[in-house]
């Protein structure tokens, strides 16, 4: 089943408290489910990975076997294409984990989006965060 994911994580402060958002869509874009949620302490970087790999989870979870995955951070997305190589050591291992979950599906592509094509995503951050503070 191919599935939409959406994903963005964001931190106030860089580290500070963060969250991700993750909107998964059938392939006629309906809204299937939906997170906001709190991750404690991270950098923008560590929640955008965060997302990722918990969107690749909701996505596989609900029987998704070909994902188009959709973020706003650049630097996530080139590296996951293997555009932009993985420098800093906390991302190293979000990266395995991102690529080790992409794995166990039969197809999936990542793209990079401006900001306000990924809005729902964001405001799920947002949201999240603001209810924590």
């Amino acid at each position: 089943m191919k599935l939409i994911v959406n994903v963005d994580g964001g931190a106030r402060g860089n580290p500070g408290p963060a969250a991700i958002g993750i909107v998964v869509r059938d392939g006629e874009e309906n809204v299937l489910q939906d997170l906001g949620e709190t991750i404690g302490e991270a950098t923008n970087n560590v929640a955008e990975y965060k997302a990722l790999v918990r969107g690749i989870q909701m996505a596989r979870d609900m029987g998704g076997d070909e994902l188009e995955i959709r973020g706003d951070s650049e630097l996530v997305v080139k590296q996951m294409l293997g555009q932009y190589k993985v420098k800093h050591p906390d991302m190293k291992p979000l990266h395995a984990e991102a690529k080790e979950a992409l794995a166990s599906v039969r197809s999936w592509s990542i793209s990079h989006v401006r900001r306000e094509q990924n809005a729902e995503a964001d405001a799920l951050v947002n949201q999240a965060l603001d209810a924590a503070s």
